[in-house]
Formats: structure tokens, C-alpha cells, sequence
């Protein structure tokens, strides 16, 4: 039986939107992506689509809203019909980012997924519930790789979960791109979330130094939606601290869109607008609830 096709919808919106040239070449690129190198080892079918407004964007598609609409509140989000929508910021990396939310939005829509495992911690040993989050770990902008020229997010295989391979074994490859060695294993600038059985979640970063530590993050607190997204809050400040010892920090702005953002309304159907505009209120609210 075939997989049910997954829709998603890269959209610019707010201050420091993308000129359609731009935006319909990395939507390419990410289709490429998903299609070609995704979708084979994770057993997913996607499509992504360039749209210029919110407004355009068909119900039914998980859009990336792309641009400086809620800094605070970057990520993947669950609206208020638990269906997923990301928030990605115009940097230079931004189509590396966009990458990440759209693998991360196909293998685990809803930010909730967990994958049994051994406890990378040898001073707590036992199984563990990982929170499926396929960039994290090989995060690093730097560790990704070129579609049709453009950057995209390197990102694990099912088998980073694994026992260790023997070696030569092809199959034994644990992310796209052959940086990662070992299961489980955090590369600079990633990181890697679990659960234990008492409920208490943590955390394997490789932020700083010359080797990754261990920390414990509490126990999950629901009023963020999912998973995913209490992590990514939690893990933020120290993700953007790593960001700004990376070269050339802080990244610029690339493009803007020019010309008239602002199309003919009756274009989008009445589907379509409705959920922009509910969507709009949603990460207006999110973002005023911020700490």
C-alpha cells in the first residue's frame, strides 16, 4: 500500500520576505531533497510547493512560514487543530533551516514521536525514549549539503537508533551525508533529547568545548503542544549562543521581496484564507505569550 502524500508549503511572510525567484528554487531544492534523498531511507512521499502568500496556501498543506514573523517562536508549532506549521527566520543559513523543519515535519509531524534505544549516558545506563527529531544531532549548517546549488540539512538514518554496525557494512550508515560514526552519536553544534522511565527528559549537547556533556531538562511541560516544541524552547538560547561562536555570526539578511507583496485576495479560495487568518492569530498569541 502506498504512503499518503504529504504536502508542504513554503511561504514567505512579514518584515523580510523572499522574492519568488528565491522562494520557488529552494522549494525545488527541498522537493528534490525529499523526493530523491529522504523519502527512499524513511519511507515518506512529499510534495513542496512555493506560495508568496499565506493566503495561497491550499488547506491541507503544513506550511514554512518563511521571515521575520515571530523570532521568538522558531521552529515547528502544532496550530490550534494540532496541525503542524514551522516558523524559520531570514539568515544566510535560512534554507538549511527550512531544510531541517520540512525532514523534521515528514518523519515526525506532529513532534510527539518516541524510538526505544540504549541510554547514550553511561553513567545512567538502561533504555530510553528518544524524541525523533532527524537533524538534530548533524545539525550544523556547515555539515549539510548542496541541491540544485542550494544548502540543505544533512539528517539521520532510522539506524542512528541501532546496535553498532559491523564495519564496511553500507547499510550501516547512520545519517545522509556519513559524518555521524557510531548511534547516537552528537556531532559540534548538535544535540539529542530522551526520556527515561521515571519521565525525566535529557539532553546530549555539543554546543561548546571539545566534547558533548550530558544535562538534565525536567520533566515535559504540555502547555507547549508537543514534544518538540518545549524542547526547541528549551534548547534555544543555548543553540543560539553556539550559532554566534560559528564564523561569521551575525548572519545577514539575504533578500527581500520586491515589488508588490500584496496579490488580488480572490485568487485564494475561502478555505484558505480563513486558515491564514486563524494561523496569523495563532503565532500572534504565541508570540505575546512569550517569557
Amino acid at each position: 500500500m502506498s504512503n499518503l502524500l504529504r504536502n508542504i508549503a513554503l511561504v514567505t511572510e512579514g518584515t523580510n520576505a523572499i522574492s519568488p525567484s528565491d522562494l520557488t528554487r529552494v522549494a525545488a531544492a527541498l522537493q528534490k531533497q525529499a523526493t530523491r534523498d529522504f523519502g527512499p531511507v524513511w519511507g515518506v512521499t512529499a510534495t513542496v510547493d512555493a506560495f508568496t502568500r499565506l493566503e495561497d496556501v491550499p488547506i491541507g498543506y503544513w506550511p514554512i512560514i518563511v521571515g521575520d514573523v515571530c523570532p521568538g517562536g522558531l521552529g515547528v508549532h502544532l496550530d490550534d487543530q494540532n496541525q503542524p506549521y514551522a516558523l524559520v527566520e531570514v539568515t544566510s543559513d535560512w534554507t538549511v533551516t527550512a531544510s531541517h523543519e520540512a525532514l523534521e515535519m515528514l518523519a515526525d509531524p506532529f513532534g510527539n514521536r518516541l524510538v526505544a534505544g540504549d541510554s547514550p549516558d553511561s553513567s545512567k545506563p538502561g533504555r530510553v525514549e528518544f524524541l525523533l527529531e532527524v537533524c538534530d544531532p548533524c545539525e550544523a549548517p556547515t555539515l549539510g549539503y548542496t541541491v540544485n546549488g542550494v544548502r540543505v540539512s544533512d539528517f539521520y538514518h532510522p539506524r542512528f537508533f541501532e546496535p553498532p554496525q559491523q564495519a564496511g557494512n553500507a547499510a550501516a550508515r547512520y545519517d545522509f551525508m556519513g559524518h555521524i560514526e557510531a548511534p547516537r552519536q552528537v556531532l559540534p553544534g548538535g544535540y539529542l533529547s530522551w526520556r527515561t522511565g521515571t519521565g525525566e527528559w535529557s539532553q546530549e549537547t555539543f554546543f561548546s568545548g571539545s566534547e558533548p556533556e550530558f544535562v538534565s531538562i525536567g520533566f515535559f511541560d504540555q502547555s507547549h503542544g508537543s514534544l518538540r516544541a518545549w524542547i526547541d524552547t528549551l534548547s534555544k538560547p543555548a543553540r543560539l549562543e553556539a550559532q554566534k561562536a560559528q564564523p561569521g555570526y551575525p548572519n545577514q539578511v539575504l533578500v527581500r521581496l520586491a515589488g508588490d507583496h500584496h496579490a488580488d485576495a480572490n485568487l485564494a479560495d475561502n478555505a484558505s484564507k480563513e486558515r491564514a487568518e486563524r494561523l496569523r492569530g495563532i503565532i500572534h498569541k504565541m508570540c505575546q505569550d512569550q517569557p
